[in-house]
């Protein structure tokens, strides 16, 4: 139902946080292109436990590729794309079944799906899906690679400390030399003591992410329902934890004039360029041909060890609640190569619509 994504590049996400794997199918990949499980696992090991208060949860995260490449290229069938689960804990979830947990989407699943949906590390709302997004990602990375295009995203923001603004080459190479990928070196340490102080003091935080896109052509997007920054804020939210999505200046235009929020037009080398990117790359739901700048509120893990009031669903009564388990105190650093995927994706499909690159590679 609501697990299918793209027009051409066609993504189907399945799985669930505790269940026997985590995977995706691929449809619409060009055949041709040079693809092995070693052009995907250097993705996904980047979304792995590391980072100051990341989860005790250790999961190989091997990648397989069932179907959909022979002789170390695609053939144009679907790509199946897995991850089998292999430390998994149940036990808690168990134990307290019916204590809806505050911040999580245990009532809304509960109701919706009668019962009958895997609350077992969240199932199928848990950040655990991000896995296959980013098995997915390193494709569509791959296949916009061919046309210059590049995706890279960061961590702009951790409980309120916020890190400098710097230019983007600047951040491409700086995020990547420290584990809550930053770029302002300063700000993480001071990031990286906050995320302690909030493990000791059994809660969590949240932060923003920067996502960027280098050389997307100008013209992609299908107004007025199938925009270019509709389709990618669509595909952001399908990311546990992201509670806002913003394009360029974003939220901060309200509190401009036009003349101030206005990208007047230049040229440089030839080409139509604007002076600065207030749009973030996008205008009437159309890439202009800036760098694509979207950024992506993350909450506070919901999962916290501090005892909470709650009810109990089968009881109908008030209880108390105390989440215990392998928890992140703070996602934003893991969830950054889940932002670079959905952007690629949803790039890569809007490519394929336009006719830019072709079904089979030479």
């Amino acid at each position: 139902m609501g697990n299918t994504l793209g027009k051409i590049f066609i993504v189907t996400g399945f799985g669930e946080s505790h269940g026997d794997c985590m995977g995706a199918v691929v449809d619409g990949c060009p055949a041709g292109l040079p693809l092995s499980e070693a052009d995907i696992q250097p993705e996904v090991e980047r979304r792995r436990p590391g980072a100051a208060g990341t989860t005790e949860r250790w999961e190989p995260d091997k990648v397989e590729i069932i179907s959909g490449v022979y002789d170390g290229h695609t053939t144009g069938a679907p790509i199946c794309l897995l991850s089998w689960n292999k430390d998994v804990d149940s036990g808690v979830y168990r134990k307290n079944r019916f204590a809806l947990r505050p911040g999580h989407a245990d009532y809304t699943a509960f109701v919706k799906y009668g019962g009958f949906n895997d609350f077992r590390g969240g199932g199928r709302f848990s950040g655990r899906i991000t896995l296959a997004y980013v098995m997915v990602g390193a494709i569509a990375k791959k296949l916009i690679g061919r046309l210059g295009i590049e995706v890279f995203a960061h961590t702009v923001e951790i409980g309120g400390i916020k890190a400098r603004a710097q230019e983007l080459t600047a951040i491409r190479e700086s995020a990547r030399k420290n584990p809550l990928w930053c770029a302002d070196r300063e700000a993480a340490e001071k990031m990286a003591r906050l995320i302690e102080k909030a493990r000791e003091e059994k809660d969590s935080l949240g932060g923003i992410i920067e996502g960027i896109a280098l050389n997307v052509p100008v013209g992609l997007g299908e107004p007025v329902f199938d925009n270019f920054d509709g389709e990618l804020a669509e595909a952001l939210f399908a990311i546990p934890a992201v509670k806002g999505v913003e394009f360029g200046a974003g939220f901060a235009v309200s509190d401009m004039k036009g003349s101030e929020n206005n990208d007047l037009y230049d040229i440089k080398d030839g080409r139509i360029v604007t002076r600065t990117n207030n749009a973030g790359g996008v205008l009437g739901g159309i890439s202009t041909g800036m760098p694509v700048v979207v950024r992506v509120a993350v909450k506070p893990t919901a999962s916290i060890a501090r005892s909470q009031e709650t009810v109990d669903i089968q009881k109908m009564a008030k209880a108390s609640l105390t989440v215990t388990g392998r928890h992140d105190t703070c996602i934003v650093p893991r969830a950054v190569p889940a932002v670079e995927a959905m952007m690629a994706v949803i790039i890569c499909d809007f490519v394929l619509q336009a006719g830019l690159m072709p079904r089979v590679l030479s």
